[in-house]
């Protein structure tokens, strides 16, 4: 008799990168935090920083080495102007790509938005064993993502393979 895996709960930051939103205009933050919260997982932490690569990367640099954090999910940042810069504060953190997870996500994005998903510039891997996400600012965006990657990925009872039953193992050498 096969037996069904336990949920693990874990410990998710929410970074929400922007110039102008406020905590009270947040839609996108709050929807992430929401989602997390609605399965089973808990927000440990969620912050506003403004649209600046070194204000990016000392708060995600901070989480990166609290051993209690397990993931930070970023909104904000990831489309071309010129202020967004949160895929080059990000990637020199990683330890590793997961370059999948930001085709899948304009694939998935597409059947939304047509062509104007190719101005995502969404990524995700990981740094010292935290799974790092980056999303783009729209809750249509996030809601995309969490719905339709992030959560089944961090729910341990997804088969045939998740992100949570390799946590063990990512600081292997």
């Amino acid at each position: 008799m096969k037996t069904e895996k336990k949920f693990i709960s874990l410990n998710i930051t929410v970074l929400t990168i922007s110039d102008t939103r406020t905590e009270a205009e947040d839609v996108s933050g709050k929807l992430l935090a929401k989602n997390i919260i609605d399965s089973g997982h808990q927000v440990f932490e969620k912050k506003i920083v403004r649209d600046d690569l070194y204000q990016i990367r000392a708060v995600v640099s901070s989480w990166i080495v609290d051993t209690d954090v397990n993931v930070i999910i970023s909104t904000g940042g990831t489309g071309v102007t010129g202020r967004d810069g949160t895929p080059e504060a990000i990637a020199p953190l990683l330890d590793k790509t997961l370059e999948g997870f930001g085709e899948v996500f304009r694939m998935l994005s597409y059947d939304d938005i047509g062509a104007s998903t190719i101005q995502s510039r969404a990524i995700a891997g990981v740094a010292n064993a935290t799974y790092i996400f980056c999303l783009p600012g729209s809750s249509g965006a996030c809601r995309t993502a969490w719905e339709k990657l992030i959560k089944a990925q961090l729910n341990h009872q997804t088969r045939p393979c998740n992100l949570v039953q390799l946590m063990p193992r990512l600081l292997e050498k």
